[in-house]
């Protein structure tokens, strides 16, 4: 086992560029639907604790996952596996192809990537928002963070308490409802 999550966590971090969002979508496809170490419910649950714990988002995934399976020794090495590729690529660029950072074809190159980047990003934002948000409740607690964040009125660490702090109030006071579906339109669901 331990050496699976190596495997699969050294190729989600060989093959993704742009940082943990644009590697939620490899994530999920691995850990979910390949290997099924995980359900899409767990899936969103340690996502939601990758984003709040300090660490980049692969790493922290990495160690919940490696947990999970394997303990602490499955941390270690799946945490490993997912650092190693952008650890060697890195060094070898900085050695051996730094005198053409400046040349067109390089600028191209990660143009193109970035531009594939932002899309991965957007296809995880979309794919996590038909997951999470499936009450009128979760509905109005993204929208007013959404336009809290994009106009800066509070910083998102402020936002993240705040929205813990509805979500947990409304689960307590209403907790036969919040598995109304927002997409069923029960009359009766408040949320």
């Amino acid at each position: 086992m331990v050496f699976k999550l190596f495997i699969t966590f050294f190729k989600i971090g060989l093959f993704t560029f742009g940082g943990g969002y644009a590697m939620i979508p490899l994530i999920e496809t691995e850990m979910v639907q390949k290997k099924r170490w995980i359900n899409g419910e767990e899936f969103l649950e340690i996502l939601s604790v990758t984003q709040m714990t300090p660490g980049p988002i692969a790493i922290n995934f990495a160690t919940f996952v490696g947990n999970k399976m394997s303990g602490v020794l499955g941390s270690i090495i799946a945490s490993f596996g997912v650092i190693l590729p952008s650890f060697s690529i890195i060094t070898f660029i900085v050695l051996f192809l730094e005198p053409y950072f400046n040349t067109e074809i390089v600028g191209s190159a990660f143009m193109g990537i970035k531009s594939c980047v932002i899309a991965l990003i957007l296809f995880s934002v979309v794919k996590i928002f038909k997951k999470s948000v499936k009450t009128k409740i979760s509905f109005s607690i993204f929208t007013i963070s959404f336009l809290t964040l994009f106009f800066s009125i509070l910083s998102p660490i402020k936002v993240i308490l705040t929205g813990v702090f509805f979500g947990m109030t409304f689960y307590i006071l209403f907790p036969l409802k919040n598995s109304d579906s927002f997409e069923k339109g029960d009359k009766n669901d408040i949320h």
